[in-house]
């Protein structure tokens, strides 16, 4: 059976809730199944399997064993510090990865599992599903087809009034970062495609950690050590500026729009959502405003939004599927991510030192 025609397996790594994210995303796939589950608590992987009803997949215990199976791709979803490791095991072992955001810890990670999908010729694509929103495309095609003029400034980021996670997410060794990678993370990638992912060149940061670590606001401050607030200016290639913001907790509704200022005209765009966990880019987009001057007369307009009803988790699991049936290129591809690895990694040196750093990346 050829590979156009023939169910295409896959393996998932990591049986938490963001798995059953892709599960539901896999078996909404007339052409793709779940053939095995691997996680390192014992146990956990069978329980997956009877949990989202996989009958037939197999349960492992190390990832490396599911990579001796005739797999497709695997979607890795484990914790952030588990991140590197699988997902260069699984390009060396020739799959395809759909890893989750962020990239990885450390931006020595993200390099190294870019360098290792380079050399294997393994597609590496991460998981940032706001892209199908097709409201985003809207905002790119407007951001690159030149009518805004030079663009020379952008505000992008967003804040939770009360949305500090728990457990994985608040240690910076098993983390790498706080509300700057995990929230944060989406609004840089909004902003960097409409902008064709400009190289970093500096960056200027600040970060708190006010509500995290006080027990009246979270259960377990005790254990909490990264931000929960940051903002940094960062100045890209092509003499553009992004002023970028995020909180997992505010005494505030929201940090406000994202903004492109350009030398003809200027766009603001609001996420969809209200209350106390929306105002962030992990989900779709609300509205668009285009502010322009028409014959000397200040003008705002309305831009029609896309009424759709796409499930974005489904869509980027099944492009992902695509992109392996018809050998195409990653989706997403972690050369790109890996720009945004290098800001939140600039952010925090930042931040640590009081100072503004350079950002480098090496030549790939």
């Amino acid at each position: 059976m050829s590979s156009l025609s023939r169910k295409l397996r896959f393996g998932i790594i990591g049986g938490g809730g963001i798995a059953s994210a892709h599960a539901r995303g896999y078996r909404a796939l007339e052409d793709a199944e779940i053939a095995a589950v691997a996680d390192v608590i014992p146990g956990k992987a069978e329980a997956f399997i009877q949990k989202e009803g996989l009958q037939g997949a197999a349960a492992f215990d190390d990832h490396r064993k599911l990579l001796e199976l005739d797999l497709d791709g695997v979607s890795i979803c484990t914790p952030n510090m588990a991140h590197y490791q699988t997902t260069v095991d699984a390009l060396r072992a020739g799959k395809p990865v759909l890893l989750e955001k962020p990239m990885s810890v450390t931006l020595e990670e993200a390099v190294d599992m870019v360098q290792t999908a380079k050399n294997t010729g393994t597609m590496l694509s991460i998981g940032f599903q706001p892209r199908y929103d097709p409201n985003m495309k809207i905002v790119n095609d407007i951001v690159q087809s030149g009518q805004l003029g030079k663009v020379y400034f952008v505000e992008t980021g967003g804040g939770r009034r009360r949305g500090m996670p728990g457990g994985t997410f608040i240690r910076k060794e098993l983390a790498g970062a706080g509300a700057m990678a995990d929230i944060g993370c989406y609004s840089l990638d909004m902003a960097l495609n409409a902008l064709g992912y400009p190289k970093p060149l500096t960056v200027s940061a600040y970060t708190s950690n006010y509500f995290g670590t006080n027990p009246k606001y979270h259960r377990e401050a005790e254990r909490f050590d990264v931000e929960d607030f940051g903002v940094a200016m960062i100045r890209l290639e092509g003499d553009i500026v992004l002023n970028y913001k995020i909180s997992w907790a505010m005494h505030m509704d929201t940090l406000g729009s994202t903004m492109f200022l350009g030398t003809d005209a200027g766009l603001k765009i609001n996420p969809a959502g209200s209350g106390p966990w929306s105002g962030v880019w992990d989900g779709r987009v609300g509205s668009v405003t285009l502010f322009h001057d028409v014959m000397g007369h200040h003008t705002e307009s309305k831009i029609p939004l896309h009424d759709h009803q796409i499930h974005l988790f489904n869509e980027k699991v099944r492009d992902f599927v695509d992109a392996v049936r018809h050998n195409r290129p990653a989706p997403i591809p972690g050369e790109q991510i890996l720009i945004n690895q290098a800001i939140i990694d600039g952010v925090l040196r930042s931040a640590e030192l009081k100072r503004e750093v350079d950002i480098e990346l090496p030549e790939l």
